[in-house]
């Protein structure tokens, strides 16, 4: 079992509720210059979740399960913000009011742009739901690190998650990691740059066919665990050769010119301590037994 620091990591209450869907004025362009006007972020979303496939939607930037918020009207302030970073896949959700009170979900993820966290109930809980049920996050993770490897960095990630992702450890001092993907550095678009991963994502760029078919990115599931290769996460989102970074698939393909997929991380090095090795099972949806499972 990996060492880490779980006993000193603290845990929290936050609340929220679901986040209404958010559509913007006109019509938008896709990356090859075609209009369109589709349903996009926010959301009880409730045809679709973890597990399932985050390409052929008729959407944009979907964000599966209930995207939640805690401040709709200023999501970039307080309490939105402080929601976002304390939240960490993984972390259980608690339905306090309405006609669901009393069920749980996970927390898959957190999106950047829409401000959410998105959280995975069953179907038939969603169906009970509605836009002013509080939802009672238990927040634990931030803060987070492996005892015996400092130099792969943890973001956004419960204890509890991290021990049942089947890592292993090596010989030569790295950790073996599951993922169902391989993505290469120069697909990584939209949210580059930013200052901290403890919010939001970054999205993995799907407008070169050749690309995508080479690559099986268009296989990606929400909730999938899949390796960015050639990215170090530790102080923002930034190329470097040799790093490896983890993330979770959590917002569908997007239309948009730099988008697609929507990747939260999870972990990070910037040198050559995570050796991520294939496998279609790695997605929260068949660790945890919840959304749409292969096995």
């Amino acid at each position: 079992m990996l060492k880490t620091n779980e006993d000193q990591v603290v845990e929290m209450f936050m609340e929220c509720k679901p986040g209404p869907p958010r559509v913007g004025p006109g019509w938008k362009v896709d990356h090859n210059g075609v209009p369109f006007l589709l349903p996009g972020i926010g959301g009880i979303t409730l045809n679709v979740g973890v597990g399932d496939p985050a390409f052929g939607l008729a959407g944009d930037h979907i964000e599966p399960g209930v995207s939640c918020t805690a401040n709709a009207d200023k999501p970039n302030e307080f309490p939105n913000n402080s929601l976002q970073f304390l939240s960490c896949v993984g972390n259980e959700a608690k339905i306090l009011t309405g006609d669901a009170k009393g069920e749980t979900g996970v927390v898959i993820g957190h999106h950047g742009g829409s401000e959410h966290i998105i959280v995975e109930f069953a179907k038939d809980v969603k169906e009970r739901m509605g836009y002013d049920d509080r939802i009672r996050i238990r927040a634990r993770g931030q803060g987070l690190a492996l005892t015996d490897y400092p130099g792969i960095r943890l973001f956004n990630l419960s204890p509890e998650l991290l021990h049942k992702m089947k890592i292993k450890t090596t010989d030569t001092g790295t950790l073996v990691i599951p993922v169902t993907t391989l993505v290469p550095a120069a697909c990584m678009g939209s949210g580059l740059g930013r200052a901290h991963v403890g919010a939001g994502d970054y999205d993995v760029m799907t407008s070169d066919v050749d690309t995508v078919r080479q690559f099986h990115l268009d296989r990606m599931r929400f909730g999938d665990f899949v390796a960015l290769m050639d990215h170090d996460n530790s102080y923002g989102r930034a190329y470097k050769k040799g790093a490896v970074s983890i993330g979770i698939v959590v917002h569908s393909d997007c239309r948009l010119a730099g988008h697609g997929p929507g990747i939260a991380t999870l972990m990070t090095s910037p040198a050559a301590l995570i050796e991520p090795k294939e496998d279609p099972l790695a997605n929260i949806a068949d660790l945890l037994k919840i959304g749409t499972r292969i096995n």
